[in-house]
């Protein structure tokens, strides 16, 4: 059994149906989710994505706002989505905090490498928002950084797909799913699994990413307890 691990949800994931927006029924979902980690014993740090409220690309993508001040817009979305998220996980019965990269002290903790891992250690769910602090770097990438940086024993992307596949399962009947993959295959520009900084970034530490469907019930719980039948290994 693992006993640290980060989870990375999409911003996505928590609009549910509306596209945008937070779904507070996907939020309870995914909180008795964590949950039935913390239960267990699981130490759980948390990155969601800002992409059901605002991407920074595409805020940019007409040249209007900068892509530097669109990054930081998206990275704001991410503090708003971990406060939701936070509150979901109290609301479930878990001591949480949510620390930030960009500081805002009435809202959260600023980002403390120490002190994240002490919240750990007390079996408080830690909640990274704002990304790495950093335009033109993804959720991705930030959730690959922390997990390294708070030790974690693999990090978990929590998609709305089993896997990683060789195409699209969505739009291929014949998509060949991968248990395992090396780093160097993730990395192929077909195959999609976190951004190319992330992969490198887990490569260079030896950090597994497993990829598993966030909406099968009880498969984050299964993952950590070993049972790798329902999704894909990166390492």
């Amino acid at each position: 059994m693992s006993k640290r691990v980060l989870v990375k949800f999409s911003g996505e994931a928590l609009a549910g149906e509306n596209g945008h927006g937070i779904d507070t029924k996907i939020l309870k979902y995914i909180a008795d989710e964590i949950k039935s980690l913390v239960d267990a014993g699981i130490e759980v740090g948390i990155v969601i994505g800002g992409g059901n409220i605002i991407r920074g690309v595409t805020a940019a993508q007409d040249g209007i706002i900068r892509r530097t001040a669109g990054d930081y817009m998206g990275m704001l979305a991410t503090v708003i989505n971990a406060v939701a998220m936070q509150e979901a996980c109290e609301h479930a019965g878990m001591k949480v905090r949510v620390q930030t990269a960009i500081k805002m002290e009435q809202i959260a903790e600023a980002y403390i490498q120490r002190r994240a891992v002490r919240h750990l250690e007390k079996n408080r769910v830690v909640i990274f928002a704002a990304g790495t602090g950093n335009p033109f770097f993804t959720t991705d990438t930030a959730a690959t950084l922390r997990a390294v940086e708070i030790n974690a024993e693999c990090i978990i992307k929590a998609t709305k797909v089993d896997g990683v596949y060789d195409r699209d399962p969505n739009k291929f009947s014949d998509a060949v799913k991968y248990d395992t993959l090396s780093y160097d295959q993730a990395l192929q520009d077909e195959i999609k699994v976190m951004d190319d900084t992330s992969i490198a970034l887990a490569k260079d530490n030896g950090l597994p990413i497993i990829v598993c469907d966030m909406f099968k019930a009880g498969n984050l719980l299964e993952i950590v307890n070993g049972n790798m039948d329902n999704c894909s290994i990166v390492k």
